[in-house]
């Protein structure tokens, strides 16, 4: 109706409301604060350096800001498909997603609460897992032998 409010949306995260505190500013200083050490990192960062030039990484940190505000805050700025590119990295394996999740880890518990912190790695584990297994089946290797990798296995 004309001249009222629409209600308050609740965003619902595995049936709990998500937390107060995570929005915008939140999502981009993860961003932002996780791929600064990624581009520093000796194992990744020679991947993300190669795949991404210098002057791409503000608006591919834009991309990766949108996709992380789709899946946390169920926004619809995020339109492309992640995998893609990932697939067409050579020798992409489990040392450098245990490497990402760890310094994914380790930036989200430096920036947020811990419940905030907790939603991000939930998040990242299930990402990790799939992409691991995306790269292993586009490869022919035996998907049946990947588990996911644990949160504090890292």
């Amino acid at each position: 109706m004309k001249g009222r409010a629409s209600p308050q949306r609740t965003i619902l995260v595995d049936g709990k409301p998500l937390p107060e505190l995570l929005d915008e500013a939140m999502i981009r200083a993860v961003v932002h604060g996780f791929y600064a050490d990624v581009r520093r990192d000796p194992l990744i960062g020679p991947i993300f350096n190669a795949a991404i030039a210098p002057d791409e990484w503000p608006a591919h940190l834009d991309k990766l800001c949108d996709f992380w505000s789709a899946t946390l805050l169920r926004t619809d700025r995020y339109g492309g498909r992640p995998l893609p590119p990932h697939l067409r990295i050579p020798g992409l394996g489990e040392d450098h997603f245990r490497r990402w999740l760890s310094l994914f880890r380790d930036t989200v518990q430096r920036l947020c609460p811990a419940d905030v912190a907790a939603l991000f790695m939930d998040r990242a584990l299930r990402i990790a897992h799939s992409f691991r297994l995306a790269v292993a089946f586009s490869r022919g290797e035996d998907t049946t032998t990947i588990a996911p990798i644990a949160g504090d296995g890292l």
